[in-house]
């Protein structure tokens, strides 16, 4: 049979709800957009998760399933012009779902010629986005939809899906393909189910044997083949960005800007990319030098004012400012610590000597008792416990090695003794 001209990714799309291997958070026997879809109930809904999960796929299967007329639109290259043409076609039809790729790329003024529509009824809205909608989707819009959270694919159903397609397409069911090996295959797609049948695709390509042998030093070399032929038209988005920021991490300014340049050559969102500049100099700078927040925040606000191309010389004095700052992960590793000490332990109760008592009843049953004031005390200071009783003397912030954070650490040590003796 000769080779198809769609690509494999798109031949073995789902049809069926069930047909999507994976989410059964959201589409098992329970889940919530399962439900909804089978008592055709859907309301509008925006889905949030890392490419290739398949938020495009059951927006299609969704409106199969509901028979309604579905348009789609790509945040990319459409306008309000656009969005309205679908509104007027949509008053016309009894059931109508508006799909939009990349939502989090609208405007404002594209996210509110929505709101009507929305409002209304006249349009089910499903947006895609690979952004947390919160920041990225207006605060009207957003309180019209349902957020699901669709999930990166697990080995399992990764690998399940690889199987499915060996054994159910058309063109690849007739080649005599054996799994030798899967590590590679499952490692390079990262969750990402498109990326990975595009990589089943290449090295099925790539073989020269028979049976194909698909190894972990075939798939990789069709991983090279993949970089090479896509760099330029954005396949790599989350590939470069990862490369952009570990090596501002790893303190590589050149690095750094290649990789910056790589994104802008590409034409990547100006506002992506500082929004991981602001994001690396809390998580990875932090108080080892406070001011490479300031100077991410501010470079966020000058290049979504300004665009390219001139945007191109303020990312880059940025990402080199990060990436000669010394480097602390501290904060980071506090705030995850104490989110696992909250799921740990649950709700407790706040000790009384911190609560608020605002009324006469509140102080008579002991709130902000024996609370001391700091400023009553020598050195603006009172060692008094401010966790619950269960987490007594708990330490959840330690001071990274560096210049700044050594003066806090010692500050610290100065105040609590024996809490920072590390």
């Amino acid at each position: 049979m000769e080779k198809p001209a769609i690509p494999l990714a798109e031949r073995m799309r789902p049809q069926h709800i069930d047909d999507i291997i994976g989410q059964s958070h959201l589409l098992g026997t329970d889940g919530p957009i399962r439900r909804m879809v089978m008592t055709n109930s859907l309301p509008s809904i925006i889905l949030w998760g890392p490419p290739g999960t398949g938020k495009t796929t059951l927006a299609y299967v969704i409106s199969k399933h509901l028979q309604a007329h579905f348009f789609t639109l790509s945040a990319i290259s459409s306008g309000v012009k656009d969005v309205r043409d679908v509104i007027e076609k949509a008053k016309s039809s009894s059931k109508t779902i508006l799909f939009i790729d990349e939502i989090h790329r609208f405007t404002t003024s594209q996210q509110d010629a929505l709101l009507g529509a929305v409002e209304k009824g006249m349009i089910t809205l499903i947006g895609a986005t690979t952004e947390n909608p919160s920041f990225e989707v207006n605060k009207a819009l957003l309180s019209r939809c349902q957020v699901y959270v669709m999930n990166s694919l697990s080995e399992d159903e990764l690998l399940a899906i690889t199987k499915h397609a060996i054994e159910k397409d058309p063109y690849l069911k007739t080649e005599p393909i054996e799994l030798n090996e899967t590590d590679a295959l499952l490692r390079l797609s990262g969750g990402d189910a498109r990326k990975l049948l595009n990589l089943l695709e290449v090295a099925i390509t790539l073989s020269t044997g028979t049976p194909i042998q698909i190894t972990n030093r075939l798939v990789t070399e069709a991983a090279q083949q993949r970089t090479i032929a896509y760099d330029k038209s954005g396949e790599m988005h989350y590939d470069i960005i990862s490369a952009f920021i570990k090596s501002i991490r790893g303190s590589d300014p050149n690095a750094a800007t290649y990789w910056l340049a790589r994104m802008i050559e590409g034409g990547e969102d100006v506002r992506f990319i500082a929004r991981r500049l602001v994001i690396l100099a809390s998580e990875d700078i932090g108080n080892a030098n406070p001011t490479a927040l300031v100077l991410a925040t501010s470079c966020f606000q000058a290049v979504d004012v300004i665009g390219y191309p001139e945007a191109r010389i303020i990312l880059s004095q940025c990402a080199i400012y990060l990436a000669c700052s010394p480097k602390s992960n501290a904060s980071y590793m506090a705030i995850e610590k104490a989110l696992d000490l909250v799921r740990e332990k649950g709700d407790l109760p706040v000790p009384l000597h911190l609560r608020n008592s605002p009324t006469k009843l509140m102080k008579q049953l002991g709130y902000g008792k024996e609370y001391e004031y700091a400023h009553n005390y020598e050195n603006n200071f009172s060692s008094q416990e401010y966790f619950p009783e269960e987490l007594k003397n708990t330490t959840l912030y330690k001071p990274g090695n560096n210049p700044r954070e050594n003066e806090l650490k010692s500050f610290l040590k100065k105040l609590w003794d024996k809490k920072y003796d590390y």
